[in-house]
């Protein structure tokens, strides 16, 4: 019988932070490789060390030691320091599908040029993994996948498996069954090391199924174990049984290769908690910052970087450099703690400073790129506007926009003079501040400047916005209109082409669908519970107390009638408990008020919600629910590139406390931005801003719960019903920031199909959702140093301009943006329907590249279910 070969791993698992801050991490980390390029150099029989497979971690080293850059390179060239494929370490059921991707492009391109990115999948301590990451892994050329939590052994009895993806991508993929830290602590008393080896190698033996065993040696910010060498010839002196070597994951994937035979697949996303905890809820743990990561990537890909593309098809620089910028700040959050909000509050300040400063940067690009195409189209009135479209196709509806506007009654106007209905939602007196620090670089041109000056919120309608390009308009102050500003009632009812909405007497909504003639009762009810739980977990108090705003009192309501929206204003005040003391005695003496403003657009499908919440009270959650009639063993989501079904309810619910699983299978899950309940006739979809966690609830299964927030008292807690025994962080510390006391927003929107899954769009009607064109205002009153002082550019722009690249109907866009290496551009596109594949014209045909933008030979002429492809074309 052949000798096992023990694969010994020396690492450190590097949290970026988490209980302790980055600043502290980095110092040590500093101090850390410091040593480990010391050992390496020293010790030629110390093959291999893998540093987490983070390549932030070189960028944070060098930045304080440029003079080892050197023998960096050396040491990653030979592959003795293994880094990559990863910028940070990331949970991947938490953030985007373009982040995941950035990631890894830009990790791997970091990696590559210190000489070595390693071609493994290493995900040592991610709570949970995307359905879609093989495709996602192989278009970066990795095939191998290595990681610790998310399957349990009712699947998976062994160590090697097939991982299949939703696409259908295979790879081979490595459990670490017992963690990465499974081997960190080796005595070093002899007559202590072979009991140790037996007991420790042996269990790994019984799981692994062929003669090779992964045995890593590291943990948390562990320090480099200099002996290891040594330790390990000691190894092979006191068993014979046994083959010890250093390895790295590249040379055990080698040898695991030659002797893998037959292996079990398993298929889709990896999400089981049975012997490692999944922390399914932390979707929802600081809603605050969750919300502000999803509206900066959303922002990202769907709104800056097609207008960066048009700006730079107008042959304006394309500006790279920034955008790296603004993606790492985004990926240190998304690093594995961080965007999971379970850290100490002082790290979670530092997370939030860091989405500041990214959103900071990519609204100010966004500005700037803006500016640089308005300052050159020929101006026609004073007030002049430039309209974005992000979206690769030509777009229709409503917008909602910033302006400042004038006194005077004025008519919106497009190029051909047609005229665009329009109202106001609000405006702030302005006229001191603005024309006070107007400035004139150009004293001899007359400048128009109002007698008052309003700072509006505006919603327009537009017709044929240019596809990846933009529109001008413009007020025709000559021209007057009728009365702009929406009519207010005390009405409780309002509707547009598609809907009729009324406030039910039960505090609910009662939604009437005009072309189906289908009525939904139960909609919108926002449900209050505690919550026990901690910075990782949900966990009901084990006496609640559920208050649902069928209880509430309704302070007031008010609607708003205009030619283009109408929306109704609800506010309602709940007597809730203040803290879990409190609930367990059925205690309410708190109010908790909640304005809501429902709002129908012309036109548009869809309902959308904008609520306010003041939040007073301490360790509970909010809901709000969604009632479909419509029971299902099914919800449907989007998740990495693809709609993923997921079971309503999990049947391990019912023996995981007998099986004593690490926490309850709950079907609290993860979304990117839609989760759905349909039959094949019709369907309710609920789409989010904010926070993306759901659940599918009621007796039959057939209401769709969105939460909205979570609050809890501390990082970690122990022996929560839903997670029995040890904190999962560190218990003794308190978070208060945590209790999100103040005013907490959510903005979702809801629609209603009459067809099936696939013939509604909804990836679609979310893509618009989350994709609102920007707007530049171009007006010589405003030069001064509110804006940055402009000067007169000569007009070489037309007044409408479309870049025109190829469109693949049906398919959804993930990505426009000038490549990284070449002058042409990236366009990225998925199918978003659970049946349906998508024929890819020949114009596509030959412009194949990888996510990682190399070229592909791989010709595709259909875009099948769950594939993501990305093309290149030149400028």
């Amino acid at each position: 019988m052949a000798k096992t070969k023990v694969h010994v791993i020396p690492h450190s698992h590097w949290d970026r932070e988490w209980y302790f801050t980055s600043s502290r991490s980095t110092i040590y980390l500093v101090k850390h490789l410091k040593e480990v390029i010391e050992t390496l150099e020293a010790k030629e029989d110390y093959h291999f060390y893998l540093m987490d497979a983070q390549s932030s971690l070189i960028e944070d080293y060098l930045r304080y030691c440029p003079e080892d850059k050197t023998r960096l390179e050396k040491l990653i060239t030979d592959k003795r320091l293994i880094t990559g494929p990863w910028y940070t370490q990331t949970d991947q059921l938490v953030i985007s599908q373009e982040s995941i991707v950035r990631n890894l492009l830009y990790g791997t391109r970091i990696a590559y040029e210190m000489g070595h990115s390693m071609a493994v999948g290493y995900v040592p301590d991610a709570f949970g993994q995307g359905g879609n990451m093989p495709q996602i892994y192989k278009e970066f050329g990795i095939s191998k996948f290595l990681f610790w939590r998310g399957v349990a052994d009712n699947r998976l009895k062994q160590t090697e498996f097939i991982w299949r993806g939703d696409d259908g991508t295979e790879m081979l993929a490595e459990q670490i069954p017992f963690g990465y830290y499974y081997g960190a602590n080796i005595p070093e008393n002899e007559a202590e090391l072979k009991k140790y080896l037996d007991e420790q190698i042996g269990a790994l033996e019984k799981k692994a199924s062929t003669p090779n065993v992964y045995f890593p040696n590291g943990l948390d910010q562990a320090p480099v174990r200099k002996n290891l060498p040594e330790l390990v010839a000691k190894f092979n002196e006191l068993d014979s049984t046994r083959e010890y070597q250093i390895a790295s994951p590249e040379t055990f994937f080698a040898d695991l290769e030659q002797d893998v035979m037959d292996l079990p697949v398993i298929a889709g996303e990896l999400t089981e908690g049975k012997h490692s905890r999944l922390h399914k809820s932390i979707f929802s743990t600081r809603a605050d910052l969750k919300q502000a990561n999803n509206e900066i990537e959303n922002f990202l890909s769907n709104v800056l970087e097609p207008v960066l593309s048009v700006s730079y098809s107008l042959g304006n620089r394309y500006p790279h450099n920034e955008l790296a910028e603004i993606w790492k700040l985004m990926f240190e959050n998304a690093a594995h703690d961080s965007i999971g909000g379970c850290n100490s509050d002082t790290t979670n300040r530092d997370v939030k400073h860091r989405y500041k400063l990214a959103s900071d940067l990519a609204t100010n690009l966004l500005d700037l790129n803006m500016r640089l195409i308005s300052e050159k189209i020929e101006q026609k009135q004073a007030f002049q506007f430039t309209i974005f479209n992000p979206l690769p196709y030509e777009k229709s509806g409503v917008i909602k926009m910033s302006a400042y506007i004038p006194d005077d009654n004025f008519t919106m106007e497009d190029t051909q003079g047609n005229t665009l209905p329009y109202t106001i939602l609000e405006q702030t007196d302005l006229t001191e501040y603005v024309l006070n620090q107007h400035i004139d670089l150009n004293p001899s041109k007359a400048v128009y400047l109002p007698k008052k000056v309003f700072l509006a919120t505006m919603l327009v309608e537009v017709n044929n916005l240019p596809a990846l390009g933009y529109d001008t308009v413009y007020f025709n102050l000559e021209k007057e209109t009728a009365e702009q500003e929406p009519k207010q009632s005390t009405a409780s009812k309002i509707e547009n082409e598609f809907y009729e909405i009324q406030l039910a007497d039960n505090n609910s909504l009662t939604i009437h669908d005009k072309k189906a003639n289908r009525t939904y009762t139960d909609q919108m009810v926002f449900v209050e519970n505690g919550d026990d739980g901690d910075s990782y977990n949900y966990s009901p108090p084990r006496k609640d107390l559920v208050i649902t705003s069928k209880e509430a009192v309704v302070n007031s309501v008010d609607s708003s009638v205009s030619s283009v929206n109408q929306t109704l204003t609800i506010s309602f005040k709940l007597n809730v408990p203040y803290n879990l003391e409190e609930r367990a005695n059925r205690e309410k003496t708190k109010e908790m008020t909640i304005k809501t403003i429902i709002s129908l657009r012309k036109n548009e499908e869809l309902i959308r919600f904008d609520v306010q919440i003041a939040n007073q009270v301490l360790s509970h959650r909010l809901c709000v629910t969604f009632a479909t009639e419509i029971a299902s063993k099914f919800s449907t989501a989007d998740q990495l590139f693809a709609p993923i079904k997921r079971p309503v309810r999990l049947p391990e619910m019912d023996v995981w406390e007998a099986e004593e699983w690490q926490e309850a299978p709950i079907s609290i899950e993860a979304m990117q931005s839609f989760v759905s309940l349909h039959d094949e006739v019709h369907g309710v979809a609920v789409m989010t801003e904010g926070v993306r966690e759901y659940e599918i609830i009621g007796d039959n299964y057939d209401t769709i719960s969105l939460t909205l927030f979570r609050t809890f008292s501390h990082m970690g807690k122990t022996d929560l019903l839903y997670r029995p025994g040890r904190a999962s962080g560190e218990s003794i510390v308190a978070t208060p920031d945590a209790q999100l006391l103040g005013e907490i927003n959510a903005t979702f929107a809801l629609t209603l199909f009459e067809s099936s899954f696939d013939e509604a769009n909804i990836a679609k009607k979310a893509k618009e959702y989350l994709s609102n064109p920007p707007v530049y205002q171009m007006s010589d009153f405003l030069n001064g140093r509110l804006i940055y002082v402009y000067r007169d550019e000569e007009k070489t722009l037309d007044a409408t301009y479309s870049l025109k690249l190829p469109m693949l109907d049906g398919a959804i866009v993930s990505a426009v943006k000038k490549a990284e290496d070449s002058e042409a551009f990236i366009t990225r596109f998925f199918n978003p329907y659970l049946q349906k594949e998508i024929a890819i014209p020949e114009i596509f045909q030959g412009k194949e590249c990888h996510l990682d933008e190399n070229k592909s030979n791989e010709k595709q002429t259909t875009l099948k279910h769950a594939k993501v492809q990305t093309y290149l074309f030149e400028k």
